[in-house]
This record gives structure tokens, C-alpha cells and sequence, in this order.
């Protein structure tokens, strides 16, 4: 025999405990049996015999007896969406207002999303899988999932939201709906993951389940706690966001059982806008599950354990066993309009993982990553573009590189090849809380990570540094206030708090001052209110130090590199550097304004081991000529930069030599001349040092 709904004698009974609001020993005293039978058949270990399941089936009531059902069944008549009635104040919401908090675009989805599944790892001895799949429904597909998930319940709550007001969410709706009624499609955006805690907590309790589900700004990160990506509960607010019609259907296995059940917990919420349906007035948000009896006249729907049947036809079935979430983005788009079409989504998505997880996804050698990312593309269950894994060293090879050999234990001190990673610490001074007692030390000092490495790539992560925290999610992405001019091309990541897979007292502390330093979008490190709310005063001016330690830290890292010279051009342009020199008759060559700036340089070592370099100069607006002297010197290993002689210095344009002078005419914007060295006045051989040109302005001739 066959049971409804539940699918097994043990789901339901599981059910009907729950709708009795009866525990299983309450019942166990009820029929006479012990506890431990009880929940042996709840967790369906075992099945009473069939007189016993008679009088089990009789306790409930002939309602509740098992039906027999087909593979085209769907779930019991009882599911449905049910509104929460309007405000008795006449108070009205046009929509969630935690949606606006961020841009409706895949990069925001994404990172939130992913984050929240980071945050709800299980076992830290295997990485969370996260699978993004796209699914286009068009003509009798999408008609077989509109009546799914009862449209005929919710279309004339659809119509009456998006025309009875002229509001952004209104609008938005309204639009929606006419594509629906014209092209007969439906784009569905499921996001799974596995080896997550999966929605636990009663309904309206404070759990998982309700701060997801029930909530606004409600912050649960039960198993991330101090390195949780998020502080605010705006979150999950972007998977609404991302859906045309405000709908998200959820389907949980729970790592931890729920009235003795853990597979198939199924919920779907509405956000809608205030509006009336007939002579009723209904305050927006619906919910889609069975309806809860406890509540009295109440009218609210709560989660059900669904069966097989129901979770196929919701297009929720789970790829695996493993404990997580999968919540169905129904109407998904781009709201940025950028991906228009499911292949650019595709791609899309692929690429924001990339972007922003490749460290969650680099492994070393006797570790394993944090994350694990897929994205597939259908059309009506047909594969249009085939899973894809997400490779870090494809999206960010120089940056996982740089992460991996911190991994694996095998950075330098100082860089002496271009494949090698240098590492350094910045000190974070972490403030004392407000609710601390003042006692302790103002200030923790945490050790947070630089890690650099040369770059060949040419991306637009060239001269930047990824700065992340806890599980390894970038935070921002940004370039040093200043570089030294000539500086070769490189990548760095800064790893703070838990990102610097360390334990202890000051890591907590980092994470924790780090996260209150950042925006709801968490994309910076600044001053923000919570820090401010939080922390003794000072905080906000620690960060700011901190950061300025970070760009300090990768100016020398870069500044004074030493590398072999055994790779050709390429490898010896990497040894040419120019800066302002030093003394009074330096000049800025930083490119701020009313200074030189370098436009490019390329070099060679010849024969005889003379520096070979052609240098191109950008120069400000000026009425006056500019008189510069250009000073080669050797960066050697250890001591001072020792000067030495140019053998011969040449103007190519823009300039004239005389006497070892650049003389640049009023006016002139841009000038290039080249310059060989002389071997003779090289104090070692070229090999052992890099050469620095120094640009200084020439005493007595101010521009």
C-alpha cells in the first residue's frame, strides 16, 4: 500500500504527529508502544504490523487514511498559497523594500547566494557544491509547471498587484505578466548546494527556516558564526529580486530532522504589493504549503514533506542525499540587461563565480577547497549548454597560483623568478568592543596575509589586490594608491581573519571588525555605522590604516623585486624600474598633476652587459621648458643604489640632449629618448641587480 503525499507509512504519520501537535512519545503512551518503535517507523527503520497500522490508521480518523496514487498524482488538495491579509491600520507596502538594496544583476545574485551557502557548511572535510541551473520552459512545459505551483490561484493577484498602483514593483509585474501571456515561456534558475545545513527550524521559530523564509533582515549564520559573509539579512532578499514575479519555491534536506524527517521540506513564497482582490485587501506577501491548523482562524500556509511525484513536477528534485537547499528563482532575468538571452546567463553566472569564489575553489595539496561550483544551461529537459565546472586557475591563474603556494607552504621572502610567490604579513590593530571590558587592550593585533606574484595575464587584475576574509569571498578588488612608476605587471590577494586558515583569539576578532566595516553589499572595507555602533572610537581609523599598510606593503614588495635575468627581453624589462629619486632636486613622477609621468619602457642587457632602454615621458602643461636629467643607478642585493654612467643618451622625439640633459620645449606633452648604460662604471654584473632610472629635475630651472 501506498500512502499520499508523504509517500511512506513514516512520512505520514510524521505528518499527522505534527498536525496533532503531539511528539512521538505522547503518542507512543497513546497506543501503547515505546518511543524508540515510534520513531523507528517515523525514520521508516521499521513498519508496524497491519493490525497495529489498522489502529494506528483508526486514531487519526478515516481522513487521514492512506490513498494509493500514480506517477501523475499531484500533491494533496490541502497546498496551496495563502495571503497574509492587509495591514488593520490601513498601513501599505509597494513591494519588499529589501530588494532595492542591491542591484538585480548575476554578479549580486551570486555572490549572495554562493556566500550563504559558504556560510552553512557542514563538514569543513569537504567542499560545498553549489549547481546553478538555468531551465527555459516553453509551451506545454511551461503550461505543466504553471499548473504545478497553482497559477490559477495566483493570477488574479498577479493582475490586481501590477495595475493597482504606478510604482516601480507594479510596473515591473505588469511587464512580466505580458510576456508570459505572449511568449508562453518561463525561465527557471535553480540553485542547489550540498553539504549545507539545509532550512532547519520549526516554522516560526527562531531558526533557519524562519529567518529565510519568514523574515526580513533576520542574520542566521548558525554554522559560519564570526566568518560569516553576511551581517544584515538583505541577502536572500536578491533571490526575490532576481525573480520577474517576486517567487521563490524552496526545497530543504535538513541536516538536522524536523519531526523526525529530513528530505523533501518544501515552502514557496510571494512578494507581491499591496493590493485587493473582490472585497479583499491583501498586504503582499504569500506563502505556498499546507495550511497550519494550530493557528485558529488563521489563514497561513506552513512547509510540507512532499513526495517524489510533486518535487519533479515543481522542477525541485535534488541531485543528491547530502544536506542543503534548493531554491527555484521562477522568471528569473538579468535586471542589469546584459545577459538577454540563456546562454549569456550562462556564461554569465560562470563568470561571476570565477570572479568572485576562485579562492573558495583553490585547493592545496593536503587540503581540500571550501567550494565547488557548477552551472548548467536546459530547455525543456534538454541540455543546451553542458555542465560546467568552474576552474579558479582558469578564471584567476596568477591569483589562485599565488593562493595555492600559501596553501602549500611555498612562498618567498623575496621574488628572484617570475614564478615564485612572495608573501608578507600587515598588521590589522583590531579595537576593543563597546560591550568589552575596558580592561583589556584597546587594540588585538592580527597578522593578516599579502601574498604577490608576476603577472602575464594582461587582465584587468593587473596592479590590483583582492582583498577577502572568512571563506575566501572577494570582498573588493582594487589598485594601491601608488605604484612605482616602470613597475612590472603582478597580482595580489590580501587574506584576513579566517581566509588566513589560521585559528585563535585575534582571527575572530579580525573577522568579526572586518565585517562590521562593511556596506550590505559587503564590497569595501570602510567606515560604516555598525563600526561605528560597535567599537570604541578609533575604529574606523584602524581600517583606514590598515588598508594604507596594505598598499604600502605591496609598493615595497614591488619596488625592490630582484629577478633572474635568464628569460630573455621579457624577463629583463621586468628588472627596469623609474621613480622621482630622492633630495631636493627630485621631481614627482608619481603622475600627479604639475609632473613627469612614464608612459611606458622597454629594455634589453646587450653583449658587453650594457643596459639598453628607450623611455617614453608624459609632461604637464607648462609655459616653461622642462630641464630633466635623467640618473641610472643599480639596485643591488644588499647596501645602497650605487649611480652609474651612461655610455650615451639620444632623443627620439619630443626632446633634445645636451650635456646628459632633457630639454623639453614649453608645450610639449609627450617625449621618448633612449640610453645605454656603460659597462665599465657597473659596480656587478647586470645579472645581479635591476636598474633604476631616476627622472630629476635639472637645479635653477622651475617650469
Amino acid at each position: 500500500m501506498t500512502y499520499d503525499a508523504q509517500g511512506s507509512f513514516g512520512s505520514w504519520l510524521s505528518s499527522q504527529l505534527e498536525r496533532a501537535n503531539k511528539s512521538p512519545a505522547e503518542f507512543a503512551r497513546d497506543i501503547g508502544v515505546t518511543k524508540a518503535a515510534v520513531t523507528a517507523w517515523i525514520m521508516g527503520r521499521s513498519q508496524p504490523h497491519a493490525d497495529l497500522e489498522a489502529e494506528i490508521l483508526t486514531h487519526f480518523g478515516a481522513a487521514a487514511a492512506p490513498v494509493a496514487t500514480s506517477d501523475e498524482a499531484q500533491f494533496e488538495t490541502s497546498v496551496g498559497w495563502r495571503f497574509r491579509p492587509a495591514h488593520a491600520d490601513g498601513g501599505r507596502e509597494y513591494g519588499n523594500a529589501a530588494i532595492f538594496a542591491f542591484d538585480v544583476d548575476p554578479d549580486v545574485l551570486v555572490r549572495e547566494a554562493t556566500q550563504n551557502s559558504l556560510d552553512e557548511r557542514v563538514d569543513p572535510n569537504r567542499p560545498v557544491r553549489v549547481h546553478y541551473t538555468l531551465h527555459e520552459l516553453t509551451g506545454s512545459h511551461c503550461e505543466a509547471f504553471l499548473r504545478a505551483m497553482r497559477w490559477s490561484e495566483l493570477a488574479g493577484h498577479y493582475r490586481s498587484a501590477a495595475t493597482q498602483s504606478q510604482q516601480k514593483v507594479a510596473r515591473s509585474l505588469n511587464a512580466a505578466l505580458n510576456d508570459l501571456d505572449t511568449q508562453k515561456s518561463l525561465l527557471l534558475l535553480r540553485i542547489d548546494d550540498y553539504n549545507a545545513s539545509g532550512l532547519t527550524g520549526d516554522d516560526y521559530g527562531d531558526g533557519r527556516f524562519a529567518a529565510v523564509v519568514r523574515r526580513q533582515l533576520d542574520s542566521r549564520k548558525e554554522s559560519a558564526g564570526a566568518g560569516a559573509g553576511g551581517s544584515y539579512g538583505l541577502g536572500k532578499a536578491t533571490l526575490w529580486a532576481t525573480s520577474r514575479f517576486g517567487m521563490v519555491l524552496i526545497n530543504s534536506t535538513l541536516y538536522l530532522p524536523q519531526a523526525g524527517r529530513t528530505e523533501r521540506r518544501l515552502i514557496g513564497r510571494l512578494d507581491l504589493p499591496w493590493h485587493t482582490v473582490g472585497d479583499n485587501a491583501f498586504a503582499g506577501p504569500a506563502w505556498f504549503g499546507e495550511p497550519d491548523s494550530h493557528l485558529g482562524d488563521v489563514d497561513v500556509s506552513k512547509s510540507w514533506w512532499a513526495d517524489e511525484v510533486t518535487v519533479r513536477a515543481l522542477h525541485l528534485e535534488r541531485y543528491f542525499h547530502d544536506p542543503g537547499t534548493s531554491f527555484l528563482i521562477v522568471g528569473a532575468h538579468d535586471g542589469s540587461g546584459n545577459a538577454e538571452t540563456l546562454t549569456d546567463l550562462h556564461r554569465a553566472i560562470v563568470e561571476a563565480l570565477g570572479r568572485q569564489f576562485w579562492a573558495a575553489m583553490v585547493t592545496g595539496r593536503d587540503s581540500v577547497p571550501k567550494l565547488e561550483a557548477r552551472v548548467t544551461a536546459l530547455r525543456n529537459g534538454e541540455v543546451v549548454v553542458a555542465d560546467v565546472l568552474v576552474d579558479p586557475h582558469q578564471h584567476r591563474p596568477a591569483l589562485s597560483r599565488a593562493l595555492q603556494a600559501y596553501l602549500d607552504g611555498e612562498t618567498v621572502d623575496a621574488l628572484t623568478g617570475t614564478d615564485q610567490v612572495v608573501r608578507v604579513d600587515v598588521p590589522l590593530s583590531v579595537t576593543r568592543r563597546r560591550d568589552e571590558d575596558r580592561r583589556k587592550p584597546k587594540d588585538t593585533e592580527h597578522r593578516a596575509v599579502l601574498l604577490l606574484a608576476p603577472s602575464d595575464e594582461g587582465s584587468e587584475s593587473d596592479f590590483k589586490v583582492a582583498y577577502m576574509r572568512g571563506s575566501r569571498m572577494t570582498v573588493q578588488e582594487k589598485r594601491p594608491r601608488s605604484l612605482p612608476l616602470g613597475a612590472i605587471p603582478f597580482q595580489a590577494v590580501l587574506l584576513a581573519g579566517g581566509a588566513t586558515e589560521r585559528d585563535g583569539d585575534d582571527v575572530d576578532r579580525a573577522e568579526r571588525f572586518l565585517r562590521a566595516s562593511e556596506p550590505p553589499e559587503h564590497n569595501r572595507w570602510g567606515r560604516t555605522e555598525e563600526l561605528s555602533t560597535e567599537y570604541e572610537r578609533g575604529a574606523g581609523t584602524r581600517i583606514e590604516e590598515f588598508l594604507r599598510a596594505v598598499d604600502k606593503a605591496v609598493y615595497g614588495l614591488v619596488g625592490r623585486r630582484e629577478t633572474s635575468t635568464n628569460e630573455g627581453p621579457a624577463g629583463l624589462r621586468e628588472l627596469l624600474k623609474l621613480d622621482g629619486g630622492s633630495g631636493g632636486g627630485a621631481a614627482t613622477v608619481r603622475g600627479t598633476q604639475g609632473a613627469p609621468s612614464v608612459v611606458s619602457v622597454s629594455s634589453t642587457v646587450d653583449d658587453s652587459g650594457a643596459w639598453r632602454v628607450r623611455i617614453r615621458i608624459r609632461l604637464p602643461e607648462s609655459e616653461s621648458p622642462w630641464l630633466l636629467v635623467p640618473v641610472a643607478k643599480f639596485d643591488v642585493r644588499s647596501g645602497g643604489r650605487p649611480a652609474i654612467r651612461w655610455k650615451e643618451i639620444e632623443e627620439i622625439q619630443g626632446c633634445v640632449v645636451e650635456d646628459g640633459l632633457l630639454m623639453v620645449a614649453p608645450g610639449t606633452r609627450m617625449a621618448e629618448f633612449s640610453g645605454i648604460t656603460d659597462p665599465s662604471s657597473h659596480p656587478v654584473l647586470s645579472k645581479y641587480a635591476r636598474l633604476v632610472v631616476e627622472l630629476r629635475q635639472s637645479r635653477g630651472a622651475k617650469p
